[in-house]
């Protein structure tokens, strides 16, 4: 008898997300799996009225070969994403055909409720019998969440920042750092032709790597991430050290949109995310006009932001994104579940889906950063893990 798999992708879009996906859905319908894309993430399954069919339509679709022949050849996820956590729902945002129903558990004072009974439920009338989600720490925590209520989970690690826990490597990464390392050059030209002082804030909430190795890659002066507080006064004068020893007469930095300032706060903007996070972005701004009020510098200021993950994947992404797809077949095959796909030293592995829970994937500060000079430092290659992670 056939069986079904459902496969969904949560938070940020990255590269190499359509290739995964294209990977898997060819697995499962060789392996006589019925394929179900859930669009929207975990949105979908939240949002997917068992009494209204138009919701089916729209939240779920019946995928076939057709379905994913050319989709591996863009950016982004065509089955579309959110950053929705349903157990973790606030009231302004539970559907309105679940207002009080008896699915919802309240889990805080104001409202917010748990909705995992409901998306149980879902799964069940959909028969789903492998669910396949491929996200970040975030997306897959919830993963981690139905894999422990007994629905058979597989999922694929992606996030640009590279900092899901528990895998060497996310799909997303590599492009990201392409992206990062070509704006930094181009920008390279205005920043000389004016002789200013450049800073280019990029992605990076609680990692800095994709900040540090684009930093590496495209030898700025200086590169600021989240693991190590900076003292806006020490880097000022580090960059007119920088300045004046340039023959063109300018400098250039990266910082990561999730850098703190010595004795300040990460800058957040907006209310919190359902999964805790405010938005991040403006650190960038804020140290530019410090360092400006500091130095009398003029400053070139520019958030890289949505662009490093924006367009199709690089080969490498490409790669590990479709090696990803065909490794979740192999344990779809197996019957292998309760899973995460990964990279260890190199080589394609699995680990206990659980795992994504157990740390944080942070910066090896001592290993590769030098914290007095604000920059990336290698001290010794031999055995150092290829992306620096």
């Amino acid at each position: 008898m056939s069986r079904t798999l459902g496969i969904l992708t949560g938070g940020g879009d990255v590269p190499g997300l359509n290739p995964a996906m294209k990977a898997v859905v060819l697995n499962a319908l060789e392996a006589d799996y019925k394929v179900i894309g859930i669009r929207r993430g975990w949105a979908g399954l939240l949002n997917y009225n068992l009494d209204e069919p138009s919701t089916h339509d729209y939240y779920t679709r019946n995928l076939q070969r057709e379905d994913v022949r050319t989709i591996d050849r863009t950016g982004g996820t065509f089955l579309h994403t959110s950053r929705t956590n349903p157990q973790n729902v606030r009231a302004k945002n539970i559907p309105s055909f679940l207002m009080n129903s008896s699915f919802g558990k309240v889990i805080d004072s104001e409202g917010t409720m748990d909705f995992t009974d409901y998306v149980l439920k879902v799964i069940e009338h959909l028969g789903i019998d492998v669910l396949v989600p491929i996200g970040g720490d975030d997306t897959l925590s919830y993963g981690v969440r139905l894999h422990k209520e007994g629905v058979p989970v597989i999922a694929l690690p992606k996030t640009m920042d590279n900092d899901v826990f528990g895998t060497d490597y996310c799909i997303g990464f590599s492009t990201a750092v392409t992206r990062s390392v070509e704006f930094i050059t181009n920008m390279r030209t205005s920043v000389g032709s004016h002789e200013r002082i450049g800073i280019v804030e990029l992605f990076g909430r609680n990692s800095g790597e994709t900040s540090l190795i684009s930093a590496y890659l495209s030898y700025v002066d200086r590169a600021i991430i989240p693991e190590v507080p900076f003292d806006v006064n020490r880097l000022a004068e580090l960059l007119l050290e920088d300045k004046r020893s340039n023959p063109s007469n300018y400098a250039i930095m990266t910082i990561s949109e999730g850098a703190i300032l010595t004795g300040s706060d990460v800058v957040e903007t907006g209310e919190a995310d359902a999964f805790g996070h405010r938005k991040l972005g403006g650190v960038g701004q804020l140290t530019s006009d410090l360092i400006k009020q500091i130095t009398g510098q003029d400053i070139m200021y520019q958030q890289v932001a949505y662009l490093m993950r924006s367009g199709a994947p690089d080969s490498l992404d490409r790669m590990v994104a479709m090696s990803f797809g065909n490794l979740a077949g192999q344990l779809l095959r197996r019957k292998e579940t309760g899973k995460m796909v990964a990279l260890h030293g190199g080589k394609y592995t699995t680990v206990p889906i659980d795992m994504i829970l157990t740390g944080k994937k942070r910066v090896d500060v001592p290993s590769y950063y030098d914290i007095e000079s604000y920059r990336p430092k290698v001290k010794d290659f031999m055995g150092v893990p290829m992306f620096l992670s």
